[in-house]
């Protein structure tokens, strides 16, 4: 199995083009032709997990955090990143950082969280925008069927819960073979009209390029005519943050109990309690202060998240109650999804959970 394999496979769990346009996701050290031995997930990478990696014969790290943010001018040591950077390259260990555009899908980290707390009724908090696209193509009657099939086998036509979406209308398609022409039906020289079948799809950005080879491969016309329009609709699968209603509402004070020995919190920083039972449940996983007013205005009673600032805690207004339960403490079973995800897509590989805590914060109680 190539390192590239599994990129590839990890690209459709989570497609880096939704990455944040300030992230660094991807093969960060390492070649993708490569021979993968062993995987090691982990939420960051450090010195720490590279020595773990060498220790158990890994010599491909899937983290969540990418390890560079930022370019690197010099490789000298002179820091942690410069230092996990030498070691990996030194030891022939990959670096994958599968980050925001995991954040961002709707099974990824921010599901994790949900499934943890028990919400059902999951949805994206802030879906995103321009990610829908449109394409109408003209096919003939008889080939209907084919060309559907291999769309809808690329993920074209997926609404919401419905797969297989699309319309059709029938009309009556003309044109003239030229003499350089090789037409599937008609002669040259001769103008035709034929029934045809005008077909509209619905489709995620990250699929343009599947969309179109499965339409010209499937396609019986020499020259496909066709158009692909941007939509304004709201992509409700992807976004940031999730939200999800609790089967029975809960106390307060339980709930933030429960929730700080599920996730082995070692201190929850809170807004005023609202004196009433939570229901809503808002989440996001690593900082998610930019999302307190999208909590706020779904009406969820409480909004788990990490690395609120002082002053942000102000904006909760009385209207909600903030729990910043930290950083680590919020992703750190993103490890799991990644190890999950690989052994369900690769049998024969070895796929291992580093058992290092890598968070930078502790808590004296």
């Amino acid at each position: 199995m190539k390192v590239k394999e599994i990129i590839n496979k990890l690209d459709t769990l989570a497609p880096s083009m939704y990455q944040e346009s300030y992230d660094n996701a991807g093969l960060i050290t390492g070649s993708g032709n490569d021979i993968v031995t062993k995987v090691l997930v982990s939420l960051d990478c450090t010195e720490e997990i590279i020595e773990e990696a060498i220790a158990k014969g890994c010599n491909l790290i899937v983290a969540h955090h990418p390890i560079v943010f930022k370019g690197l001018k010099r490789l000298n040591g002179k820091n942690y990143v410069e230092r996990t950077i030498i070691k990996a390259i030194k030891n022939d260990i990959s670096i994958y950082a599968i980050h925001t555009n995991l954040d961002n899908m709707q099974h990824g980290v921010n599901a994790k969280i949900c499934d943890l707390i028990g919400l059902t009724n999951q949805r994206i908090l802030a879906p995103t925008q321009s990610n829908l696209f449109k394409l109408v193509t003209y096919v003939p009657s008889n080939s209907i069927e084919k060309v559907e099939n291999a769309l809808h086998l690329t993920g074209a036509g997926k609404i919401g819960n419905y797969d297989g979406c699309n319309f059709r209308s029938e009309g009556i398609g003309s044109y003239t073979p030229n003499a350089n022409s090789t037409p599937t039906i008609g002669d040259k020289g001769i103008r035709k009209s034929t029934p045809e079948i005008k077909l509209e799809i619905q489709f995620q950005k990250h699929l343009k390029g599947q969309i179109i080879n499965a339409l010209l491969s499937s396609h019986p016309y020499e020259e496909v005519a066709y158009q692909i329009t941007a939509l304004e609709n709201t992509d409700n699968e992807i976004g940031s943050g999730m939200y999800g209603t609790l089967p029975e509402a809960e106390d307060e004070i339980e709930f933030l109990k429960r929730i700080k020995q599920t996730f082995g919190v070692g201190v929850i920083r809170h807004t005023p309690l609202l004196n009433k039972k939570i229901k809503k449940v808002a989440v996001c996983g690593g900082s998610g202060s930019f999302l307190l007013r999208n909590a706020m205005s779904i009406k969820a009673d409480i909004f788990i998240t990490g690395d609120f600032k002082y002053h942000e805690f102000f904006d909760a207004e009385g209207k909600i109650i903030i729990a910043d339960i930290g950083h680590y403490e919020s992703e750190q079973f993103t490890s799991d999804l990644l190890k999950d995800f690989i052994e369900s897509q690769f049998e024969t590989v070895k796929c291992l959970k580093t058992t290092i805590n890598t968070n930078p914060i502790n808590y004296f109680v």
